[in-house]
């Protein structure tokens, strides 16, 4: 229970906080949360780019592993940019983690994101005798790990691996649709055996980014930040006539579908 001098404030998964009472988890015992610590971080999305309205994914986190499919369901590139862009905003580390590569080659994906510094990207997939996931297990030990992606990519599969006694459910992804079927039904945080906590976290179809800034999205794509260097100091990045990320594209600092991403950002929120 939360105490009444919290008012409205919510309490989410991650928050570190203040208990009262009998703490034992008996059954008819009573806790109460007094005090909400505060946040080293939070990560936030929103419904959509013009939603007001923020949504806590998660508090005190430090680190995210965006889990993206190469098949069944196909890979959602812009989506995951959309998750590190909130990642890189909220100052948590991200990892992607590329789920399935025994059913399709990672190679498309792996070459889009080969250039973006600091997120170090790990394959998984049945045949690679758990190699994938024990490269996952050393980066999360002693983090708070946050796991993000749509719906069927295998991220309670994932926790499943590193914490089986936390029997996450794992549902299979629809034959007819390709699109996986929802088994998180919210987020919850498992301790990790040897140290460190895992927030697995529900599905999402969208990854709204509302409450960043319009001027802080190319700072949020450290691989191409760099090459506005050279733009006009008034340059909204959308012109290729003016704007020099094209050319930084091709001296081949970054993937071409990167600056698409960001573009379709920037797009997003002037029509907001």
């Amino acid at each position: 229970m939360r105490a009444r001098e919290l008012g409205r404030r919510a309490v989410v998964v991650g928050d570190e906080v203040a208990i009262v009472g009998d703490v034992s988890g008996a059954a008819d015992t009573l806790a109460r949360v007094v005090r909400v610590e505060e946040r080293r971080s939070v990560l936030r999305r929103t419904a959509d780019d013009t939603d007001p309205v923020e949504r806590v994914v998660v508090a005190n986190a430090e680190q995210m592993v965006v889990v993206c499919a190469v098949a069944s369901p196909e890979p959602q590139p812009r989506l995951v940019d959309r998750c590190l862009v909130a990642a890189e905003d909220a100052g948590v580390h991200p990892i992607l983690c590329l789920t399935k590569v025994d059913l399709s080659t990672p190679d498309e994906l792996l070459a889009v994101y080969r250039q973006v510094q600091d997120v170090e990207v790990v394959l998984v997939g049945r045949g690679d005798d758990g190699r994938g996931r024990q490269r996952l297990a050393e980066l999360l030990h002693d983090h708070v790990t946050v796991f993000v992606g749509s719906s069927g990519v295998g991220k309670s599969t994932l926790v499943n691996a590193l914490v089986p006694e936390a029997a996450q459910r794992v549902g299979a992804v629809s034959d007819a649709t390709g699109k996986g079927v929802h088994t998180t039904t919210a987020a919850i945080a498992i301790p990790l055996p040897d140290g460190g906590w895992v927030v697995d976290t529900p599905g999402v179809r969208s990854f709204g980014l509302a409450h960043v800034d319009r001027q802080r999205l190319v700072r949020c794509f450290p691989d191409l930040i760099d090459g506005t260097a050279e733009c006009p100091g008034d340059c909204d990045h959308l012109d290729p006539e003016v704007c020099e990320l094209d050319a930084w594209i091709a001296a081949g600092h970054a993937h071409p579908e990167r600056l698409d991403s960001l573009r379709r950002l920037l797009v997003s929120r002037t029509a907001a």
